[in-house]
């Protein structure tokens, strides 16, 4: 390989008058370019340097010692060049390929010459063209080439007539152009002469040509079965392998062109039109590591956009995925979807055999895919799990990508996915390294685990005093959190919260962190949590009634009113509590929580709406003066948007009959209320006196008093067989899902 110097000097001409006075001068900065051919490792830098200065008369010899230091620089860092393109092959190289050799030199004085060889035969054309690609690589040329519109031309015309009949000379020719589209301003030349879509024409032809030649193949090679020949079998695969390395160079050539192009989105919109994309995923199917380095970069620029991102989903898996070993080739990760089985095994398969770079990517593509809820179950009929549960625990005590335990999380949020992760002594080992180590992401993957109902969640009574041993220590807060949201969501029949609040004094605990600004939100609310979970065991009840924490939620919920999660929470506290007797006269006789409830009871959130509604009816049920102000409040909050609605309603025909003889309105607002005869009709039900409570309005609109049919019946439901069911814990808009997916980017529990 060539290396150059460049040496800056100034020319400065004077012209001089009769006198040798100057007259006019005229100065020029100008630059000499001493192209070295042979500099390589073994070249003797001393004797070098003096025959440069020799042969440069602009080079002072007193500089001599300068000249060595730049040429030893030079073949230094040449070195270190050529060991790191030994390491790896960038995806955007382009390197020689064969047919571009040359028994002369090409000059660029000589172009009209090169552009005469156009004219004349096949050769002489492959000729031409390749003595101008080497001009065309020395990016100095290219700004005369573009003045030279002869050149490009004649070049455009013989590539769009004649690239069927040569290889060689379609993959020269699209190589010239590649050379200008490695730079932006030339790309209007590019478009001028219409390479993009002859190339992606060219690249079309090449693939069906390449799928004929595969079964020709094959039908050799079923015929030469037959008749025991191997001889013409062999002779056509060594023709096809000569084929196809000719047709990669030629489709290598063109995609890193048109990758270039796609610089411009407008340009890369067309190319989508033309179904570029399903051009590159046909050349997945190649064995050749360039090609599929360069196909892979540019559908991984193309899936930024949705509409490409939706074009890629693939209707078999290329064999490209096969090759966990290939570094290169784990990148087409980027472009494969949930939708197949096999990818998920594949992609487990490259984070336990590949290298780091492999891994750290696939496992990013993995994440991204248990992110989706359609997706998740898909990991439980593969051996997914139990390979990165071995990856988990591989880990020892050091810390844990945080790719790894993001993935873990996102799958433990599907039942199926979970139950898989407990078998064996599943749970055990991840109970025992989250509580080892202190680790707040392996226990909010223990917290996904522990909300599924079934065998599973069973499983945590054994844990019960590990994790509630936990809160009362000094530990790390985000640590803590997992731990009461693991405890709050074990809803287990047969576990005694009362020993548990008892053996660990949790009460104190609980109590002192409802305070608002004793900790962190995300801290309250989990306490809050708890105590909702607790507060079902009838003893656990009473023995957070009589501490106080009843008042002390009353306070936590005046300030956090605005907190959806908070208010729907505290509120689902007071649900379960209204069952139990002793709670329940606590918070009836000697708190104003009714009242709160009664103002929350037409809340913009929905779910606030639907417990405070549950629980209002249970105080009801128990509470006759609560129960009339509840009925009171629903019949005043019913016509009240009644009368509004009539209010703002224009009725021109009923105007005659608002009003009396003498123009006074004939209906005052505060006499409507004292004439329900005005908004309920005579049919039977309701009578026409007035004589009308707000507790049979609550009960009709309840549907209380109807029968199967829309008749009033005699029988009504008993309080056990209304609130017979606990309704789950609610879950807002605004608070923690245990099931959302996770981001390993934060760490917080909401």
């Amino acid at each position: 390989c060539s290396v150059q110097l460049e040496k800056t000097y100034e020319v400065e001409a004077t012209i001089l008058g009769e006198m040798g006075d100057p007259m006019l001068g005229e100065r020029k900065e100008c630059q000499k370019i001493i192209r070295l051919k042979s500099l390589n490792s073994n070249t003797d830098i001393a004797s070098l340097a003096r025959k440069v200065v020799e042969e440069c008369r602009l080079i002072s010899p007193s500089r001599l010692p300068e000249v060595e230091q730049l040429l030893f620089y030079l073949q230094n860092r040449k070195k270190s060049a050529e060991k790191k393109e030994k390491k790896q092959i960038k995806p955007r190289d382009l390197t020689p390929f064969e047919g571009m050799e040359l028994d002369e030199e090409a000059n660029i004085n000589s172009i009209d010459d090169y552009i005469e060889l156009l004219y004349e035969d096949i050769p002489e054309k492959i000729r031409g063209a390749t003595l101008i690609l080497h001009l065309a690589r020395n990016p100095d040329n290219l700004e005369e080439l573009l003045q030279n519109e002869t050149a490009l031309g004649a070049l455009a015309r013989v590539l769009r007539e004649d690239w069927k009949q040569s290889v060689d000379l379609a993959t020269t020719i699209i190589y010239v152009f590649f050379c200008f589209s490695s730079f932006s301003q030339f790309h209007g030349l590019i478009t001028h002469y219409k390479i993009g879509v002859l190339c992606m024409s060219i690249i079309e032809h090449e693939l069906k040509r390449y799928d004929l030649w595969q079964d020709e193949l094959l039908k050799k090679k079923k015929a030469d079965i037959l008749s025991n020949l191997k001889k013409e079998y062999e002779k056509a695969l060594k023709k096809y392998h000569g084929l196809l390395t000719k047709q990669e160079q030629l489709l290598r050539v063109a995609l890193y062109l048109l990758l270039n192009l796609s610089e411009d989105t407008r340009t890369e919109l067309k190319m989508r039109n033309k179904n570029i994309v399903h051009l590159l995923v046909k050349t997945l199917d190649r064995d050749s590591e360039e090609l599929l380095v360069l196909v892979v970069s540019f559908l991984k620029k193309l899936s930024i956009f949705l509409e490409n991102k939706n074009d890629m989903k693939l209707q078999k898996t290329s064999p490209t995925l096969h090759c966990p070993k290939n570094s290169r080739r784990c990148s087409s990760g980027y472009l494969k979807y949930a939708e197949s089985v096999s990818v998920h095994s594949w992609l487990v398969c490259v984070c336990v055999s590949g290298d780091e770079a492999q891994r750290q990517i696939a496992m990013c593509i993995l994440y991204h895919i248990s992110m989706d809820d359609r997706f998740k179950s898909m990991f439980a009929y593969t051996d997914c799990i139990p390979q990165v549960m071995k990856m988990l625990f591989d880990c020892g005590e050091e810390r844990i990508d945080a790719e790894l335990i993001s993935f873990c999380i996102n799958l433990a949020a599907n039942k199926r996915n979970a139950q898989i992760m407990c078998e064996g002594n599943g749970l055990k080992m991840l109970m025992k390294r989250a509580l080892k180590l202190k680790d707040p992401l392996m226990m909010k993957m223990i917290r996904n685990i522990s909300q599924h109902d079934g065998p599973s969640k069973n499983l945590f009574i054994d844990y019960v005093g590990d994790l509630a041993a936990q809160i009362g220590l000094k530990e790390e807060e985000e640590f803590v959190i997992e731990c009461l949201g693991t405890l709050s969501n074990l809803t287990i029949p047969d576990l005694d919260w009362e020993l548990v609040l008892k053996e660990y004094n949790l009460v104190p605990y609980l109590k002192d962190h409802l305070k608002p600004g004793s900790a962190e939100d995300d801290l309250i609310l989990e306490v809050v949590i708890m105590i909702g979970t607790v507060s079902m065991d009838d003893s656990c009840a009473v023995m957070l009634a009589k501490s106080g924490i009843i008042p002390a939620l009353i306070e936590l919920l005046n300030a956090q009113q605005e907190d959806d999660e908070f208010v729907c929470q505290i509120v689902y506290v007071f649900y379960q509590m209204v069952f139990h007797q002793a709670t329940r006269d606590v918070i009836i006789k000697e708190t104003q929580a009714p009242a709160y409830l009664i103002d929350l009871m037409h809340d913009k959130n929905a779910e606030i709406r639907k417990v405070c509604d549950n629980t209002l009816d249970i105080i009801a049920e128990y509470d006759v003066e609560w129960g009339k102000k509840i009925q009171s409040e629903k019949f005043r909050w019913h016509n009240s948007q009644w009368l509004e609605m009539v209010e703002n309603r224009q009725m021109d025909e009923a105007e005659p009959f608002m009003y009396g003889d003498d123009g006074e309105p004939f209906l005052q607002n505060g006499d409507i209320l004292e004439r329900p005869d005005l908004f309920y009709s005579s049919d039977g039900i309701i009578p026409v006196d007035g004589a009308i409570s707000p507790e049979f309005f609550t009960d009709f609109q309840n549907g209380d008093l109807l029968g199967p049919h829309g008749f009033p019946s005699s029988n009504t439901l008993s309080f056990e067989s209304k609130h017979s069911v606990t309704p789950a814990r609610p879950a807002t808009a605004y608070g923690f899902r245990p099931d959302e997916p996770f981001y390993y980017g934060y760490t917080t529990s909401r």
